[in-house]
């Protein structure tokens, strides 16, 4: 329940609310500077990052994602970096097959894993580069079949 009030007697926002018109918040703001940068018709900053495996080759975590190796990115944020590679693996809605907790497979990446990958920026701002993997090969062999 609100504790807003308003007194009726003007209109305009009430002592609960800010001057902020809808669409033009530092959130909203960001979204549509995001959508420019992603639509191609700007120059975008990214920074180069390279996401290498932390856990030994024989580690358990990874039986529920292959190992791929050190994996070079460019992205916009470390975060990023992860969600980039992740993009790269198979995900189940491009094959005939259904998740067990999601709608999509990409949570499961072990480049989202803390655990697995540590993320290091290794350059800083270039305005050259594609947002996407640069180096490193990564498998689509990701979901394994059930059956056998």
């Amino acid at each position: 329940m609100s504790n807003a009030t308003n007194d009726q007697k003007h209109i305009g926002p009430t002592d609960a609310t800010s001057l902020t018109e809808f669409g033009h918040s530092v959130e909203s703001k960001a979204q549509r500077d995001d959508a420019v940068t992603t639509g191609g018709s700007e120059c975008e900053r990214l920074n180069v990052y390279r996401l290498e495996p932390i856990a030994g080759r024989n580690d358990p975590q990874w039986d529920n994602s292959p190992y791929q190796g050190v994996v070079v990115v460019a992205a916009r944020t470390s975060g990023d970096a992860r969600i980039v590679a992740a993009e790269r693996e198979l995900d189940f809605m491009e094959i005939d097959a259904a998740p067990a907790e999601d709608v999509t497979t990409s949570h499961a990446s072990a480049f989202r894993s803390e655990k697995l990958y540590t993320v290091v920026e290794i350059d800083h701002a270039r305005l050259d580069l594609t947002r996407g993997v640069l180096e490193g090969e990564i498998s689509v062999a990701t979901i394994k079949p059930v059956q056998f």
